[in-house]
């Protein structure tokens, strides 16, 4: 900790190194997330990321006021949201086969249906909020990283703090695979072989998803 800032900088560098490395790792937001780019496109991609975004905030709001202990002793209530969130990745999955059949007799189509940006902001939001493991990842994760100390701030305002910076550079990578992902998307629709392919490689992530959180559901 410097004397004009109340948070050591050495740890909150650190921190941010780290938060890269995690970013670019596969999981579950990665991949809905390059799910919905392939369905929908660059667009719809991002704001999916933007979705996962919020959702981490919520995270990070939770843990820093100490709601993450009472979630933790209430089972009950992430597993009803892990199944609401595992219904509505099964009707995607359901929904992009249907596209994916569709393009076998819409050869003269040239770019799929929109898709609400509202509505995937929204599944992209529960999706994230729907995994438990991401407060007991932060429980874990931002201790870490806090300064103790004459003149330090309070471990919420720190872990505020934390949460921002992690929810920043978490979009920055999300949302730059989801461009990348949704452009070579956007350029392969006008293909019909590629749009039945690539709809049926995004029902198969969302079915995964869906089973992954039915597992996790079921088990003890």
């Amino acid at each position: 900790m410097t004397d004009n800032f109340p948070m050591d900088l050495a740890l909150l560098l650190a921190f941010t190194l780290a938060v890269l490395v995690v970013s670019v790792t596969p999981g579950p937001d990665l991949v809905f997330i390059g799910a919905n780019a392939l369905a929908s496109g660059r667009t719809v991609g991002v704001v999916a990321a933007a979705g996962v975004s919020t959702g981490l905030a919520v995270h990070t709001v939770a843990v820093a006021f100490g709601l993450g202990a009472l979630i933790h002793t209430a089972p009950m209530v992430l597993d009803a949201v892990r199944i609401v969130g595992a219904g509505v990745l099964i009707v995607l999955a359901v929904a992009a086969l249907r596209s994916s059949k569709e393009a076998d007799g819409a050869a003269s189509e040239a770019t799929p249906p929109a898709r609400s940006l509202t509505r995937t902001f929204g599944l992209a939001t529960l999706t994230n909020l729907a995994n438990p493991k991401v407060i007991l990842f932060f429980l874990a994760f931002f201790p870490q990283f806090l300064t103790v100390g004459p003149g330090s701030w309070p471990v919420t305002a720190q872990l505020l703090v934390l949460g921002a910076v992690y929810v920043v550079l978490c979009f920055g990578v999300t949302g730059t695979v989801g461009a990348l992902v949704g452009t070579m998307s956007d350029r392969l629709t006008p293909r019909t072989a590629a749009r039945r392919w690539l709809g049926r490689a995004a029902a198969a992530v969302f079915g995964g998803l869906a089973v992954r959180l039915i597992w996790e559901t079921a088990s003890p």
